[in-house]
This record gives C-alpha cells, sequence and structure tokens, in this order.
C-alpha cells in the first residue's frame, strides 16, 4: 500500500454532475411546496375538468376538451416556467441563496441550466398528467409530436427569460405579486380557456402577439386542427425567448 493511497484530493466534482445534483434538488423544492403545487398541477387540471365538464364558455364546434386541452398545456409551461420559477428564484435572491450558489463551484451558468433542467423535467410530469386526464375526458389530439413538443420547447425558453427577468429585477415581494398578477390576466386574455374571437377585434390584435396566445392557438393548430407546424405561432415565441434571455442575461442581479 502506498503511501499515498489516503491522500484526500480536493476539488470541484465535474460540471455535469453539479448540474444534475442542482437540478434534481430544485425539483424537489419545487415539488414539494405548496404554492407551486397550486400553480403547476391542481389550478390547470382543476380548469381543464371544470370547463371540459359543464358548459359554461362557448368553446365553438367540436368537444370542448379539445379545444380546452392544448391551452391548459400552454397555461402549464407559463405556471412553471414563469409563474413559479419567477417566484422562487426572486426570494432566492433575497435570501442571499443565488450569491453563496454563485460563490460556490458551481459556475453561475451551470445553476441556470440546472434550474432549467429543473423547469423541463416538472413540464414532463404536468403534460403527462394533464394529458392522461383530458384523454379521460374524451380528447381526440391530431397532430405531429415533433411540432408540439418545439412549441413547447420555445414557450419554455420565452417564459424563462421572462421569469428570470422579473426575479432578478425586482423585489421579491414585488416578483410574487406582479407573477401572480400576470398568471391570471394571461389566463383570462391569452385564448387558453377564452377564445381569442371572443375579443374586440383591436385587443386581440395585440393578445395574439403575447406569448401564452401564441404558445396556446400554436398548440391548438396543430393537436385541434391537425396543422403540420404553426410557423406564426413559433416566429412569436422565438423572438419573446430571445427578448426575455437576452434581457435577463443583461440585467438580472445576483443580489
Amino acid at each position: 500500500m502506498s503511501a499515498g493511497t489516503y491522500t484526500p484530493e480536493p476539488g470541484a466534482a465535474p460540471v455535469g454532475r453539479m448540474i444534475a445534483a442542482q437540478a434534481a434538488f430544485e425539483t424537489k423544492m419545487m415539488l414539494r411546496n405548496g404554492e407551486q403545487l397550486l400553480l403547476t398541477v391542481i389550478i390547470p387540471s382543476l380548469l381543464l375538468v371544470l370547463f371540459s365538464t359543464v358548459d359554461i364558455i362557448d368553446t365553438g364546434s367540436g368537444k370542448a376538451v379539445d379545444f380546452l386541452a392544448p391551452g391548459v398545456l400552454a397555461l402549464a409551461v407559463m405556471s412553471t416556467a414563469f409563474t413559479g420559477q419567477a417566484i422562487a428564484t426572486g426570494f432566492e435572491r433575497r435570501y442571499g441563496v443565488l450569491k453563496r450558489l454563485g460563490a460556490s463551484p458551481l459556475p453561475r451558468w451551470a445553476l441556470m441550466t440546472a434550474k432549467t433542467a429543473s423547469v423541463l423535467v416538472t413540464e414532463i410530469l404536468q403534460v403527462a398528467l394533464l394529458t392522461v386526464i383530458a384523454l379521460a375526458l374524451g380528447w381526440s389530439p391530431r397532430g405531429g409530436v415533433l411540432s408540439v413538443l418545439l412549441l413547447l420547447l420555445l414557450g419554455t425558453a420565452a417564459f424563462s427569460g421572462l421569469g428570470l427577468l422579473m426575479a432578478g429585477t425586482l423585489r421579491a415581494e414585488a416578483t410574487l405579486a406582479a407573477a401572480n398578477l400576470v398568471f391570471l390576466l394571461l389566463l383570462v386574455g391569452g385564448g387558453v380557456i377564452v377564445p381569442l374571437e371572443r375579443f374586440p377585434d383591436a385587443a386581440r390584435s395585440v393578445l395574439e402577439l403575447l406569448p401564452i396566445s401564441a404558445l396556446s392557438e400554436g398548440l391548438r393548430d396543430v393537436l385541434q386542427g391537425g396543422a403540420s407546424m404553426p410557423w406564426g405561432a413559433a416566429g412569436v415565441l422565438a423572438v419573446w425567448a430571445v427578448l426575455g434571455l437576452g434581457a435577463a442575461g443583461r440585467f438580472f442581479r445576483w443580489e
């Protein structure tokens, strides 16, 4: 046995392992948080079941669940990538968690990568649950899986950028209030439950440019209309993703 057998080798773990560990931790924290669970799972599921089974809103011809399911999937993405991430990151920034993590061996870009991975894992669970519920309610989806995945990824990027921008520039309390307010406003005016055709033409032309409207209408074009790829909606989401992530990278404050 050599003299150096038990010699310590201090140093950081490989970046990939650190990202995986941080992503797993972020996911556990998100799923254990009652408010996060309410936003990401309970509210979308209740909305899907309620408006699919009770004739409250005129969703046009066809089954209500065929119209509602794509919109609720879009809402789930927004609730996780924007609302939940903004609130959690805002309070982590307030309590100095981000500052301490930023000084750890985990690079700051790797921390953001871990947060993004956590969002994606949570969204996979959301989409799986909502799909099962929608299918049980009689949903008949159409269109291609790749188109849906591309729209969901673009929507995640767009909402993540906006959520991080809000969390990195506003106080935690302001982020909490603003994120929840935006969630409610976009739930009503983003084409999730109420068809955009119900709004006046002037308002509709503005609402169609919102990321939630682009995502919900794009998913609806694919899953309800059978379109191959709604490039207009994808383009709107791509623009929001570039603007949001670029602004977050430029203005995000770690303390």
